[in-house]
């Protein structure tokens, strides 16, 4: 992979290595050797300008391609060399459950955010979460993240996913059409867009409750700006979700 060469230094004035500092060839060469470590990656950002930059540039966007590589490559397939937000969010999405917290989006109850160690995303699955006239747009979806016996409100799954060229998107110009309101105080976590709340645009098909094994009336995700959904629903026992399963 050829990078383009950095001419112009963009280290803050704090920075201790303005009088020189590694090459991004070569510090594209040690991070594969790392396997794209992402929190190496994040580690490395923090140390200055240069640093977070190349990691938005560059890093991040190899995770991501060595993470979900066919994924990538759909998501690419529009002919744009880069992806609706940015790498980094995307990056941090294919491996970070946002949890909740009471007065946030979910605000019932509170569950801290953490990693996971892989999920898988589906095509396929994506479709259950789109009305009928909107399901020619490509959305990719996790399984849900459980987090099982949370008190009253039973067991809880968390879920993401991210829209090719939302901007173009069927969703977001019924989204438009309906005129649905912007969050006024909540953000996206991964790439801190605006949120459309899916439920409140009574956009939440009946399907999506089926695909991830849960109670019809308690689903609820939203849509960021840039195309990053996050989810929550409150999950069937296991023989209720796997008698939906068969009727989906």
């Amino acid at each position: 992979m050829i990078l383009t060469k950095q001419y112009r230094c963009i280290h803050s004035t704090s920075c201790q290595c303005t009088k020189g500092h590694l090459s991004e060839d070569a510090i594209f060469l040690v991070f594969q050797q790392l396997n794209w470590n992402p929190k190496l990656i994040a580690t490395l950002s923090c140390v200055c300008k240069w640093f977070d930059d190349l990691a938005k540039r560059v890093l991040w966007k190899e995770f991501c391609r060595t993470r979900a590589p066919k994924m990538m490559i759909d998501l690419q397939s529009s002919g744009s060399h880069s992806v609706d937000g940015n790498w980094r969010a995307l990056g941090k999405l294919l491996i970070y459950c946002t949890g909740s917290k009471k007065g946030g989006l979910f605000n019932t109850i509170q569950i801290p955010g953490h990693f996971v160690y892989r999920t898988r995303f589906s095509r396929t699955s994506g479709k259950s979460f789109l009305l009928p006239q909107c399901r020619t747009d490509v959305l990719y979806v996790s399984d849900p993240c459980e987090h099982l016996d949370q008190g009253e409100e039973g067991d809880v799954g968390f879920f993401r996913g991210v829209f090719k060229s939302f901007s173009m998107s069927k969703v977001r110009k019924m989204l438009i059409k309906k005129e649905a309101q912007l969050h006024p105080t909540e953000v996206c976590p991964y790439c801190k867009a605006k949120l459309w709340s899916m439920l409140q645009a009574k956009m939440i098909p009946q399907s999506a409750s089926c695909r991830l094994g849960a109670y019809e009336d308690c689903i609820e995700y939203f849509v960021c700006l840039n195309g990053h959904m996050l989810g929550i629903c409150t999950l069937l026992p296991l023989s209720d979700s796997e008698e939906a399963s068969e009727l989906d």
